[in-house]
């Protein structure tokens, strides 16, 4: 039979018989950390094991505990962890200046031992029970966004296998978007837009991006020659046919709120074949009225297409890809993305060539 391991509890007070007194209540039941500074008690609770709980004097030399638990709520290590002040100032003001900086309760002093029991008992339910909530709500979280991203992965290699020479286009295109948005995140011009999240969103929806292709007929789809006009025209209503498939789903699970990952797809899927000067379709779009999002699409998807065996033409070299692109700086494509994609021409080969 195992024995339970005993929770941790750090109390921070600058007076010796202080702490004496909380170790003669609590140290049976709870292995105890002591701090005499409010300086100390930030060392010591983010070092492991982490406390479950901090006893926190308010009147202390240099660093007060009004102060001491406003740092430690910005630190994202132990922000957590339950702070019950321990004063003998107990007047209202005091009181609502210790929960407006983050502590869940108030022990007067001198402390009653029961009260300081029932108290530490009390709040230490409520954080465990909290941790197991968390921890559920992460493993749904978690188990949704891998049924999100199976589903997606579902839907567009369905599209894909109906071009047999298109190979991982979706994979590789997922890795380029995702590489140059990295790139292109460290440029104030685009900083504001590509935090971690969306980074991994643009990743995530990529896939889309071809989406609509199901809804176009074999015979232009597969043509192994050039297309005609007419053709061509059914062949640019997959931009249109991708966005409405989404919004479609959208409307029909009345969805009142959009998720930043629908609306990045939906975004891919309708502007990912327009162009910085506006000549691109299927809307005109011109230079920063294009989204983001569709602009980093539209390097990648190009990138990939040229350097990929397709039933109208032969894979190109990457050099040439290389080349078609720089010549499509300010035309077809967004400039600094441009710039970025040949200072990352080499990685986007190394993608290419199924070296990472």
């Amino acid at each position: 039979m195992t024995i339970a391991q005993k929770e941790t509890i750090l109390v921070v007070d600058d007076v010796a018989g202080n702490l004496e007194i909380m170790s003669n209540i609590l140290s049976a039941d709870y292995d105890l950390k002591v701090a005499r500074s409010g300086k100390k008690a930030l060392e010591i609770a983010c070092m492991s094991p982490l406390p479950s709980l901090i006893l926190l004097d308010v009147i202390m030399p240099e660093m007060d505990g009004f102060e001491t638990c406003r740092r430690l709520k910005v630190d994202p290590v132990c922000k957590a962890v339950p702070v019950i002040f321990v004063s003998t100032q107990t007047d209202m003001i005091d009181e609502t200046m210790g929960f407006s900086v983050g502590g869940v309760d108030y022990i007067s002093k001198p402390v009653s031992p029961p009260i300081v029991r029932a108290r530490v008992k009390t709040h230490l339910a409520l954080y465990n029970q909290n941790r197991v909530l968390e921890r559920k709500v992460a493993e749904r979280t978690l188990e949704l966004m891998q049924t999100r991203d199976v589903a997606i992965l579902a839907i567009t290699s369905l599209a894909e296998t109906r071009d047999t020479e298109t190979g991982d286009h979706i994979k590789r295109t997922q890795h380029y978007i995702r590489l140059l948005a990295r790139h292109v995140k460290k440029n104030p011009r685009y900083s504001r837009h590509l935090d971690d999240e969306t980074i991994e969103l643009l990743y995530k929806s990529a896939p889309l991006h071809d989406v609509g292709k199901i809804g176009i007929r074999d015979s232009i789809l597969l043509k192994p020659g050039a297309l005609t006009p007419d053709e061509f025209t059914i062949m640019k209503t997959h931009t249109t046919i991708g966005r409405d498939t989404i919004n479609r789903s959208i409307n029909e699970i009345n969805l009142e709120n959009v998720s930043s990952f629908l609306q990045i797809g939906r975004e891919i899927a309708i502007s990912h074949h327009e162009k910085w000067d506006g000549s691109g379709y299927p809307m005109g779009l011109l230079g920063e009225g294009i989204p983001l999002s569709g602009r980093l699409m539209a390097i990648s998807d190009v990138y990939d297409a040229l350097t990929s065996k397709r039933v109208y033409k032969d894979a190109f070299s990457h050099e040439k890809a290389v080349a078609i692109i720089l010549e499509g700086r300010g035309k077809h494509f967004d400039p600094d993305l441009v710039d970025a994609f040949i200072e990352l021409e080499s990685k986007f080969y190394d993608i290419a060539s199924g070296k990472t």
